[in-house]
């Protein structure tokens, strides 16, 4: 048999629902709060910053919501994405486990953001906003809602990272050739950016910090929303494409998955992977395990405590309960900038409360390791956000080995690394330094919790 499987969808298996999982728990999750009254908020307390139609998607518990027609038609550019069988590493790892992954690095911007980048731009464009402000990371998020809101005639202003502002500027240009305007964060534009960087002149930023800037731009403007690219329901919600097209794949392939992977920072390409095989799972079908890999630097499923906590670290935003390791968390610097995220989507949060996945972290050298010898066994040079998954991946065909067991083994390949070479560059050199974080910062964040009546 050939070293190369892929099994392809046609076009017309694009799904046409996007999948929520909130129809299938057995108990609902905690509610969002108001940081000023502590008690449940409703739509309108959300509508300054997103259409309503976005609101209600984030409360819905209808199990499938009808992907509109336009966004499915953008989608066809790079969906259904491939799912690979990865031989080459299987025999690399001399492993019965039967690998699989399911690329998302073939859309434009090489990465699973568009899913629901498109469809947040498409969704305000119908709410005749022609202004969009938000936060980005690594710049996988930000480039792709400057390619969304390039279709759909929106104006983006991206807040990104200081520090991946400065480690990443392929990701900036993406972002400039698709015509938004990159901001460094903290930046001196907004009363939350001066307030730190009047404490600290030099702040590397962090994705917290970015995200009050974008929401205090947008929240000054009638024109303007903000749209965030992980975390919120209605983000999980769009990247479901991804578990059920595979779900389908698996079909073509004659296998199922035993074992599920994906990289956390705020959750989105791990809950678009996880969430449609753990419905499928309470509605009484087989069970898997699930894992989510998040890295040892910010190491919110792993470390962190569930509890109520804000979204941002000028505390702009509503309180929801996630595992967090304290809004005002500043992470090291290193390379998977998609991943330095304080806190874990709530929805994410909320099934590991459940028992229905589970978490490890690993350093970012064991990450590159692994994403090296992926690439050198399957042509395909990962992110290093994706790099987790691999390392997660390898880790369970080992256990195969070592059990001497076959389980199909699925990840999710979430983007490619082609903007982050110099990381690479670094791997190779020596340079890549393991960073922790620091036990008394994280300390100090934990206990600025709010309090929270029971």
């Amino acid at each position: 048999m050939s070293d190369t499987v892929k099994f392809v969808l046609p076009e017309e298996r694009i799904p046409r629902s996007w999948y929520n999982l909130l129809a299938d728990l057995p108990s609902p999750p905690p509610p969002v709060l108001h940081p000023g009254t502590m008690q449940p908020i409703g739509p309108g307390d959300l509508a300054p910053l997103f259409p309503m139609s976005l609101i209600l998607q984030e409360v819905s518990t209808e199990r499938e919501i009808e992907i509109p027609e336009p966004v499915r038609d953008v989608y066809r550019q790079w969906r259904p994405s491939p799912l690979f069988r990865a031989r080459r590493l299987e025999k690399a790892l001399d492993t019965p486990a039967r690998i699989y992954y399911k690329y998302e690095g073939v859309s434009p911007a090489g990465s699973h953001k568009p899913n629901t980048a498109v469809a947040q731009a498409f969704y305000n464009k119908e709410a005749g906003i022609t202004r969009i402000t938000t936060e980005t990371g690594a710049g996988q998020w930000g480039s792709s809602l400057a390619f969304a809101g390039a279709l759909f005639g929106i104006s983006i202003d991206v807040y990104m990272v200081r520090v991946s502002y400065d480690q990443k500027p392929y990701r900036r240009a993406l972002m400039e050739a698709y015509g938004a305007r990159c901001v460094p964060s903290p930046s001196m534009e907004t009363n939350s950016g001066r307030a730190i960087l009047a404490k600290r002149h030099d702040h590397p930023g962090s994705l917290g910090i970015a995200i009050s800037e974008a929401v205090e731009m947008a929240a000054q403007r009638d024109d303007t929303k903000y749209a965030l690219g992980s975390v919120l329901n209605h983000v999980l919600l769009h990247q479901t494409v991804i578990g059920q097209e595979a779900m389908a794949q698996f079909e073509m392939a004659n296998d199922y998955p035993d074992v599920i992977l994906g990289c956390t920072g705020g959750g989105s390409n791990f809950a678009g992977i996880a969430f449609p095989f753990i419905g499928a799972q309470l509605r009484g079908g087989r069970k898997h395990k699930i894992v989510a890999v998040e890295p040892s630097a910010c190491p919110s499923l792993t470390r962190g405590p569930y509890a109520y906590d804000f979204g941002d670290t000028a505390k702009l935003t509503p309180l929801t309960k996630m595992n967090t390791l304290g809004s005002s968390f500043t992470p090291p610097g290193f390379h998977a900038g998609g991943l330095r995220y304080h806190g874990m989507a709530p929805l994410v949060s909320f099934v590991k409360e459940l028992g229905l996945i589970d978490a490890v972290a690993y350093h970012q050298n064991a990450c590159f390791a692994a994403g090296v010898e992926f690439a050198r066994a399957e042509g395909i040079v990962p992110a290093p956000e994706a790099n987790h998954a691999v390392k997660g991946a390898i880790d369970e065909a080992l256990k195969c080995k070592q059990e001497g067991v076959s389980r199909a083994i699925l990840f999710n390949l979430s983007g490619h690394g082609h903007f982050d070479m110099q990381a690479y560059i670094d791997y190779h050199a020596g340079k890549l330094l393991d960073q922790d974080y620091d036990e008394a910062e994280l300390a100090m964040a934990l206990a600025g919790l709010p309090s929270v009546p029971a």
